[in-house]
């Protein structure tokens, strides 16, 4: 998603290049770093949400939580399934359990990153 300042710097670059072609490395690269900066990691954004484990299911790597607004995902509060990126996540919790969590879409699927019991 590009904000209309990014846009605009677009723009000027592109006036700038075509008037002055040294100045392409230069601009290249700084608008590389803008595209960084704007750009936010899921990891690094991810803030722990609260939740309660309703179902785990360790043969298909699944839990099924009933979680507050995961504000990453830009969701409201519902029970829902998640994968689990690693399946000894699924030993250290319990239906019933109190959870605190990150979750982020990992190949289309949603997918419990980090996962604290007794949240």
């Amino acid at each position: 998603m590009k904000t209309p300042s990014i846009l605009f710097a677009t723009l000027a670059l592109t006036l700038v290049v075509s008037f002055n072609p040294p100045i392409a490395a230069m601009a290249a690269e700084e608008m590389a770093k803008a595209d960084a900066a704007a750009e936010i990691k899921p990891a690094d954004a991810a803030a722990m949400s609260a939740g309660e484990v309703k179902k785990i299911d360790k043969e298909a790597g699944k839990i099924t939580i009933k979680h507050g607004p995961l504000a990453n995902l830009e969701m409201p509060p519902m029970t829902m399934v998640f994968r689990v990126k690693d399946p000894i996540m699924l030993d250290q919790v319990k239906p019933g359990d109190k959870i605190n969590f990150v979750a982020e879409k990992a190949n289309g699927a949603l997918t419990v990153t980090q996962l604290q019991a007794g949240g």
